[in-house]
Order: C-alpha cells, then structure tokens, then sequence
C-alpha cells in the first residue's frame, strides 16, 4: 500500500465513523489541533496531509497504519477460527481490524459452513465474530447463555425467518449502543426483543426512517460457549 492509498483508507474511516455518530470534525480538530476546514478539506479530497498530520491523525483514531491495510480474508483451511472481538466491533465494524481481534476461538467447520440469510450491502462485511457476554447481559437469557459465556455470532444471517424448525433464533441486536442477546420478531414497524428468562420485560425498538429492521441484528447466534 503506497502513500497515496493510505490517504484513501484514512479518509474512508473517517467518513465512515462520521456517518455512524462516533465522530464529527470538531471533536478532530480538538483532538489533533488541525482546523476544522484543513480536516473538511481532506475529506472532500481536495488536499493531502504530511507524514506527521497523518500520524496525529491516526493516533486520534486508536488505529494504526496496519489496520489500514486490506483485510485477511481467511482461506478455508482456517474457517474455523473466529475472532473475538469487543460488542462495537461486532455492531459496527464490517471488517475486522487486526488491532481489534482479543482472541481466536476455534469452532467445529459446522457452524462456519451454516447457510447465510443475509442483504447485498451486508454480505461484504466479515462474516464471524466472538464475543463475550457479562453476567448482567447473560441474565435475561439464562440458562441457555450463562455469565461470561462466549458466542459466535453469523453477520450474514438477519432474516428473522427461523435458522431451526421449531428452534427460535436468538440474535445480537443493537440496542441503542450496546449488544444484547434477545428472541426478535419484528411488528408494527417495532423490533420486539423477548428474554428467555420471563423474569425480564420484553423490549421494543423503534425502526428508525431510513432503516430496515435488519440494521439493528448483527446477527444470529451460532454457537454459545457457556465454558472456554
């Protein structure tokens, strides 16, 4: 990757996490004593940065050169190896940076090799990821997800049609900016979100303008790792 293609990669970041509300230009020019219109600039493409402007940049991101780089795309002799990655990774993030992987978990070729319900624009995101989920998320789902389980969830399944005759799917869902681990119907433009655990409410989510009910599954739960 040359100088040039870094460029494009950092700006299509920045662009992207000003799209999804974690970032804006002011708090950039904050962050790196840039001005706002040298940033603005930037992103329109209209002018370039230094070395060093590109560095204050991506230390204001968290990110480093690496993740800039194009994705690994695993080959199939490596299908069953997920990485685990944190509940915004999993949200929000298409492709797994090499910064944000915390662990592999290793699955049987089963669950890697399940049949995929999944749109255009979301078929390009990596498709697996891992996470764990802590003892007061677990609770509305117990006993199937017991504390600091972990669970492999499929991004390329968000149809709510059953994966299982007779089997509810569970799914990771965005709930406002956090994972959670529900049953999910969709009805009267609300996402409704059971427990398994009755002690718990059942949760509606209202469906955004603009947004179909899918963009808030990250997707179906393929495994759960109760103990690891």
């Amino acid at each position: 990757m040359n100088f040039t293609q870094m460029h494009e990669r950092l700006r299509l970041e920045m662009l992207r996490r000003i799209r999804r509300g974690t970032l804006s230009v002011s708090l950039l020019a904050r962050q790196t004593g840039f001005g706002q219109s040298h940033i603005s600039n930037f992103l329109r493409s209209r002018r370039q940065l230094s070395l060093e402007g590109v560095d204050r940049l991506l230390f204001s991101l968290h990110i480093t050169a690496w993740d800039l780089l194009p994705a690994h795309r695993r080959r199939a002799d490596e299908s069953d190896s997920v990485p685990l990655v944190s509940h915004a990774t999993a949200l929000f993030e298409p492709v797994v940076r090499p910064s944000a992987i915390r662990d592999v978990i290793h699955v049987p070729s089963a669950v890697t090799g399940a049949r995929t319900r999944v749109s255009p624009s979301r078929r390009t995101w990596d498709r697996f990821v891992a996470v764990s989920i802590p003892a007061d998320e677990a609770q509305a789902m117990e006993p199937v997800v017991q504390p600091e389980a972990v669970v492999v969830v499929d991004r390329h399944y968000i149809s709510f049609a059953g994966y299982r005759t007779g089997r509810n799917n569970i799914y990771a869902v965005r709930n406002g900016s956090h994972l959670s681990l529900r049953y999910a119907d969709f009805l009267s433009n609300r996402l409704v979100l059971r427990p398994h655990n009755l002690a718990f409410p059942v949760d509606l989510l209202e469906v955004s303008p603009g947004e179909s009910p899918a963009d808030l599954i990250a997707g179906r739960v393929a495994l759960i790792l109760n103990e690891v």
